[in-house]
């Protein structure tokens, strides 16, 4: 499989440009790095369909034992190597990690606890427990990028590989119909961000800040980390499941769809400032053109190609 010595090597020029640009000391980069790299290989394992496939075919419990293994493992690596390991946030981390891995087997398949499981996993990520848990050596290596890494590919895992959801369409790289479809619903999108942004006074545009030499590669990097990170994990929570389950229970697509759209925008009131009224708005008038690139691909990777979009697009011009 070539896909992981292409990220390794990826990850190791990205790591040494970070390090020089922000003049991280070489001896706490390289005694981070591997953590990292761990972290990095185990979330590039939840895009590999043929990986997952042959993880299916292994009882549920055993599945379970190895996202729960699989968790601690990174923070393990980084706090030995930087002299910061504690066995409280390591059992806060192999604690949470276990319970949301087992939910579904010790749980029976039901309506509630597939709710009750997606508020578990939405309450960590709100409420940032785990970002404590990760004591960084220097300001500029944010370890608690491994907790939110480790959690998106836990819940996923637990989802595609216990739970074995269906009709999702996981996976990184979109298909050339899934880009076509996530660029359209952007671009329907822009006009109506536009005049809303205005009307209640979101923010005003502005002009890249990266300068216009270095703003092609920040727009580059931002919308891929974009698309793999944050889409990946918030279009499968929402429109992958939310945006289903909700329309099958109530026997109306449009309703999931409106209601996952509601509860996006809600999940939002908490970004940066509470109550984040306006973003929380965007957010939910968003969701609604990602769930309808999601209804006509019947596959996040096109939603997502939507959000990333218009993330990177908010990111360049107006934040």
């Amino acid at each position: 499989m070539l896909l992981l010595p292409v990220v390794w090597l990826l990850a190791a020029i990205a790591g040494y440009i970070y390090s020089v640009q922000y003049g991280v000391p070489y001896s706490i980069a390289l005694a981070a790095f591997p953590a990292f790299l761990l972290e990095v290989t185990f979330f590039c394992f939840l895009g590999v369909e043929s990986l997952r496939k042959r993880i299916d075919k292994l009882p549920p419990w055993v599945v379970a034992t190895l996202l729960t293994t699989a968790a601690v493992i990174p923070y393990s690596a980084a706090s030995l190597a930087l002299g910061s390991f504690h066995w409280r946030a390591f059992a806060v981390i192999a604690g949470l990690a276990a319970a949301a891995s087992f939910w579904h087997v010790l749980l029976p398949r039901s309506a509630a606890s597939d709710v009750a499981f997606l508020l578990f996993v939405a309450v960590i990520a709100l409420t940032k427990i785990l970002k404590s848990q990760y004591i960084s050596p220097h300001v500029r290596i944010p370890l608690d990028i491994l907790g939110q890494l480790m959690w998106i590919r836990t819940g996923a895992f637990v989802l595609l590989s216990v739970r074995r959801v269906q009709g999702v369409g996981f996976g990184f790289w979109p298909e050339g119909w899934e880009w076509m479809i996530g660029a359209t619903h952007y671009l329907m999108f822009l006009p109506v961000a536009a005049v809303l942004a205005s009307l209640i006074g979101f923010a005003q545009p502005h002009l890249p800040t990266s300068g216009w030499e270095r703003t092609p590669i920040v727009a580059v990097g931002t919308f891929f980390g974009i698309l793999w990170v944050t889409a990946l994990g918030e279009e499968f929570l929402f429109r992958g499941l939310a945006q289903q389950w909700i329309g099958e229970w109530l026997k109306s697509p449009w309703a999931g769809l409106i209601l996952a759209s509601l509860l996006f925008g809600v999940v939002h009131l908490w970004f940066r400032t509470f109550p984040n009224w306006r973003f929380a708005l965007l957010a939910a008038i968003a969701g609604i053109f990602y769930g309808l690139a999601f209804r006509r691909a019947q596959s996040i990777r096109a939603s997502m190609v939507a959000h990333a979009l218009t993330v990177t697009t908010w990111r360049l011009f107006f934040s």
